[in-house]
């Protein structure tokens, strides 16, 4: 199912017990060079610091003494002491020394023995709780006795310390690397891995999740209800029409509204702080991939720019197991050791949310981003995240980015995503957060605490738009989200047939988290209140139910105004307000949509496109036509993931 290294892929570990198949070049204990590997953050956009020189090396460079060169070493514990972590890890990071080469070392000095970590039966294992650690009970593998002991890290000097007073102690437990120790728990808990992957949250938190298709109690009131409308609308047609109407009209103004107010609400400023490399956190990036092997050189270069310390990124990339174009683009490039490859189980939807709740067990950082193949964040955009987190409260949970695009060459479609991204990224969703309403995520650069993502389920495998999922689920749960001035460059899809995939995917999810999140809505409005609970309605239902009732809208009012009965003499009075009430609301939601994107393109300073708002009518349409289709996917393919494909568009921006 799942297997990792530092530069290259295996697909192995299938719960039939079957034996690896290696897809890239196998691993060696070989001892390199290291005269040429003093620039430790080689191919990182590190800000420089100053190294104050160590004279007495650490006890965790003690037993490499013998094998890398002394310039090295104290180069090595110098940077360990900016950074704040053991130097160990500036030497694995620094890819000199191989990994199974510096547990050998350990083990001779220590005079410990080393784990193989041969297959045997095992308990129940908590792969979080093992990796948190670094330790593998005895009691979790049969016939065991011994406790296993990753050697990296702080683990290190503690093996130290402990032998030192405790020599005797040698025989008590083993050792082994940290990759070794993910392989056996990849291996051992295969099943159990892949299982949760694909079905974690349905049997965690069923309640929450897009593949439960049971509702409550109050299905029986939503059926009552349609069924008194449906026998009043026979009965008495004009006054339930007229009602309906009405209805509907309070809801798309009140949609207009709230984003006409969010223009009205001005930018926070964003104050970048500098942060001492020591302060830093452990940072995991989840990159999921599925068809992208023309974009994986520009990925790892955006990556790459990161103005971040390698020895504290936790880069993952996730592969699927038969994608073998994006596998051999990933195995021709040199990954730093940074990097990690998870491959994603074949069993559930193939959806980028199982994707990234594959890697969530092995998830090392305090923090975790995620990233789209096509991305390019700004290279501070970790440190200002952080230090969005910092400012928050114990309750901050997520912290947006901002998301703009950057093809290089408009045409109709990519001109509208750059307004609506504008609109979105720079004015809707800060309003959000300056009004403390939930937040329906964007689909990428969302920032996490990496433990209220554990503790409210993580991502969704079956709903298509995990990020507006992800993001109700965190508010009801208690948990605040925040937005912060860092910007990512993306693709807009430029041809029709992709827009149209694509925007048909969001209008599947959001009706997918509509229905999830309205199963009780009683619980609903008290974990959200008044204020949430309506902003709810408005931003997920809303969305959908106005891209599904424009065109009726649209084709009734354009056959009154052809037919000369828009306003004509003979008409009614309930008929002149019902028609009143079309224009006003056809008018109002096309100029709170105007509106929002004229003052996102202003804040992004891309104005110049502004002239693309005269045809948002048009551009509805196509919205609507996207929104019915997702009606027919969402009852014909509920967890089909329509792939857009990226790396064909030119685009402004180099990565890196």
């Amino acid at each position: 199912m799942f297997t990792s290294g530092p530069g290259r892929v295996e697909l192995a570990f299938e719960p039939s017990g079957k034996s690896a198949s290696n897809i890239g070049a196998g691993e060696g204990t070989e001892v390199r060079d290291t005269s040429r590997h003093l620039p430790a953050h080689g191919g990182f956009a590190e800000q420089s610091a100053l190294f104050r020189e160590i004279l007495d090396l650490p006890v965790e460079l003690r037993a490499l003494r013998g094998s890398l060169d002394a310039v090295f070493l104290r180069f090595a514990a110098t940077r360990a002491e900016t950074l704040g972590i053991s130097a160990d890890l500036v030497v694995r990071r620094s890819g000199v020394m191989e990994s199974d080469a510096m547990l050998s070392a350990y083990a001779a000095d220590l005079g410990v023995e080393i784990d193989e970590l041969e297959d045997t039966g095992t308990g129940e294992l908590d792969a979080v709780l093992i990796f948190s650690t670094g330790v593998l009970p005895a009691g979790n593998r049969h016939g065991k006795t011994l406790p296993t002991i990753v050697a990296e890290g702080e683990n290190i000097k503690r093996l130290y310390n402990h032998l030192e007073k405790y020599p005797a102690h040698r025989q008590r437990f083993k050792i082994t690397s940290a990759e070794s120790l993910r392989r056996f728990v990849q291996r051992a808990s295969a099943e159990k891995l892949a299982e949760d992957a694909a079905f974690g949250l349905h049997q965690s938190r069923a309640e929450y999740s897009a593949s439960t298709g049971r509702f409550n109690k109050y299905i029986l009131g939503f059926l009552a209800l349609i069924a008194i409308t449906a026998l009043s609308y026979y009965f008495a047609f004009k006054f339930v029409f007229f009602a309906i109407e009405a209805a509907l009209a309070l809801t798309f103004l009140t949609w207009a509204a709230l984003r006409i107010y969010a223009c009205l609400i001005p930018e926070r400023p964003t104050i970048r702080k500098a942060h001492s490399w020591r302060d830093l956190p452990v940072y995991s990036v989840l990159i999921p991939l599925h068809r992208e092997a023309a974009v994986v050189p520009d990925l790892v270069a955006a990556i790459s720019a990161l103005n971040y310390p390698r020895e504290k990124l936790d880069v993952k990339i996730i592969l699927e197991p038969d994608d073998f174009e994006t596998i051999a683009a990933v195995n021709a490039i040199n990954l730093d050791p940074c990097f990690e490859i998870i491959v994603a189980p074949g069993c559930g939807p193939r959806t980028k949310p199982k994707a990234l709740r594959a890697a969530l067990p092995f998830v090392r950082g305090e923090f975790v981003v995620v990233y789209d193949a096509e991305d390019r964040p700004h290279p501070d955009q970790l440190r200002d995240a952080y230090s969005r987190f910092l400012e928050g409260d114990e309750h901050l949970a997520c912290v947006q980015a901002k998301l703009a695009i950057d093809n290089k060459r408009d045409n109709f479609l990519t001109a509208h995503f750059r307004a609506e991204y504008s609109g979105l990224f720079d004015v809707l969703l800060p309003a959000l957060v300056r009004l403390r309403l939930p937040v329906p995520l964007g689909g990428t650069s969302n920032h996490f605490r990496t433990y209220p993502l554990r503790d409210v389920g993580g991502w969704d495998p079956h709903n298509v738009t995990e990020d507006a999922d992800l993001g109700i689920r965190l508010a009801r749960f208690g948990y605040t989200t925040d937005a912060v001035d860092s910007t990512t460059w993306e693709e807009a899809p430029a041809k029709p047939a992709a827009w149209l995939m694509q925007r048909t995917r969001w209008m599947k999810g959001w009706i997918q988290t509509y229905v999830v999140h309205m199963r009780d809505p009683l619980l609903l409005f008290e974990q959200l209140g008044l204020r949430g609970f309506l902003a709810f309605q408005l931003l997920i239902g809303g969305t959908v139910l106005a891209a599904l009732v424009h065109p009726i809208f649209a084709v009734w009012l354009l056959k009154d105004a052809a037919f000369g009965d828009l306003f004509s003499q003979s008409a009614s009075s309930i008929d002149v307000v019902q028609r009143s009430l079309i224009i006003l609301t056809l008018a109002g939601g096309y100029l709170a949509s105007a509106l929002l994107a004229l003052a996102g393109l202003w804040r992004r300073g891309q104005f110049s496109s502004a002239w693309i708002v005269i045809t948002i009518p048009v551009y509805w349409l196509l919205l609507s036509a996207a929104a019915w289709r997702a009606v027919w996917k969402l009852l014909s393919a509920p967890y089909h993931w329509e792939k857009t494909e990226h790396g064909i568009a030119a685009r402004h921006r180099k990565p890196g």
